[in-house]
C-alpha cells in the first residue's frame, strides 16, 4: 500500500501507536496527502465541469474544495489534541479532536447547503450539458483517488482510533458515491429530455449533507460522552478478575478524554481475610498492566465482602 510506504518513510517510530506524537504524525500526514489529493482533483473537475457546463461536475469539485478545508482543520484539530496538560484540562486536551471532527462536519454540511441551492437554479433553468470521454475518464479517475483515500483513512482509524480520520473516510466514500451518480448522469442525460444534470446535483448535495450530519452526531456523541465500548469493559474485568486474591468486581467507570486517554476506576472485591498488603500490591500490578496493555489509566478500589460466596458467583 503507497500510504504505509509514506507512514514508513514521514512517521517517525511508526509502530509506536500508543506514543502521542505518533498518533499526530500519522493524521498530520494523512491531512497533507488530503489536501493535495482534493487540490488536484477540484481543479480538475472545476476545470472539466466549465468546459461542459455541468453543475453536477462543478459541485462535485466543490465538494473536494470543502474536503481540503476539512484536512486543514484536521491537522489544527490533531496539533492541538496534543497540547500537554495544563492547569485548567489536567486530563490533556484530547476531546479537542473531537471538536475537530465537528467543526468539520459544519463545513461539509455548508458546501452541502449552497450547492444544492445551485442544483435547483439548474433545475429551473436547464442549460444544456455536453459529456465528453476525457471528462468520465477525470470522474473515474476521481474514483480511484477517493477509494484510496477511503483505505488510508480507514487504516488510520483503525491503527491509532482517530475519530476524525474515521470521519474522513466516510467523506471519501460519500464522494465516491456523489461522482458515480455525475457519471450516471452524464450517460442518461444525453438519452432524455429532462433536466438530468441538476437532480443529479441535487442528489450528490443531499449526499453531502447527510455525510455531514452523520459526522456531526458521531462527533457530538464523543464530546457529551457516550457508553464505554463493551469490548473494552469485558478486558477490564477480565484483567482484573485474574488477580488470585480478587473475587469480584463492580462500578466498573471509565471517562473519554480524547483518543488513547481513558481514565478509569472500578472496585474490587476481596475476602474479608485477605492480607490487604498483599492486595494493594496485587491491583497495583493489575492497574500497570491494564495502562501497559489498553493504555488506560486505571484507579482500583478494594472492598472488602464478606466470605468468597459473593465473588465466586460473580466469576461464574
Amino acid at each position: 500500500m503507497l500510504f504505509k510506504l509514506l507512514v514508513r518513510k514521514f512517521v517517525k517510530n511508526y509502530q509506536n501507536i500508543k506514543n502521542k506524537e505518533v498518533r499526530t504524525s500519522y493524521q498530520v500526514l494523512s491531512g497533507i496527502v488530503g489536501i493535495l489529493c482534493n487540490l488536484m482533483l477540484f481543479v480538475l473537475k472545476l476545470v472539466f465541469g466549465l468546459a461542459v457546463n455541468s453543475i453536477a461536475v462543478i459541485s462535485d469539485a466543490f465538494n473536494n474544495l470543502g474536503d481540503t478545508g476539512s484536512s486543514i482543520v484536521a491537522i489544527f484539530g490533531a496539533k492541538l489534541s496534543n497540547t500537554p496538560p495544563d492547569k485548567e484540562h489536567p486530563y490533556g486536551h484530547g476531546r479537542i479532536e473531537y471538536v475537530a471532527s465537528l467543526i468539520l462536519s459544519f463545513i461539509i454540511f455548508g458546501v452541502g447547503i449552497q450547492l444544492i441551492k445551485t442544483s435547483i437554479e439548474k433545475i429551473i433553468n436547464p442549460e444544456p450539458v455536453e459529456f465528453k470521454l476525457v471528462t468520465f475518464a477525470v470522474l473515474a479517475f476521481s474514483i480511484l483517488i477517493k477509494l484510496w483515500m477511503y483505505s488510508y483513512n480507514s487504516y488510520i482509524s483503525n491503527t491509532i482510533d482517530a475519530v476524525i480520520s474515521r470521519a474522513a473516510a466516510w467523506d471519501s466514500m460519500s464522494d465516491v458515491l456523489a461522482t458515480l451518480a455525475v457519471i450516471a448522469g452524464g450517460i442518461i442525460g444525453g438519452y432524455v429530455s429532462l433536466p438530468v444534470d441538476g437532480i443529479l446535483g441535487v442528489v450528490i448535495s443531499i449526499f453531502i449533507i447527510y455525510t455531514g450530519f452523520r459526522i456531526a452526531k458521531d462527533s457530538v456523541d464523543l464530546i457529551i460522552g457516550s457508553s464505554p465500548d463493551p469490548y473494552i469493559m469485558g478486558k477490564i474485568n477480565d484483567f482484573v478478575l485474574k488477580g488470585k486474591n480478587i473475587v469480584g468486581v463492580h462500578d466498573l467507570v471509565i471517562h473519554d478524554y480524547g483518543p488513547g486517554r481513558w481514565v478509569a476506576s472500578v472496585h474490587a472485591e476481596v475476602s474479608d481475610d485477605t492480607d490487604l498488603i498483599e492486595a494493594h500490591s496485587e491491583v497495583d500490578e493489575i492497574e500497570q498492566d491494564i495502562e501497559k496493555e489498553l493504555g488506560i489509566n486505571i484507579v482500583i478500589h478494594i472492598d472488602p465482602v464478606n466470605g468468597k460466596s459473593l465473588g465466586n458467583q460473580d466469576k461464574q
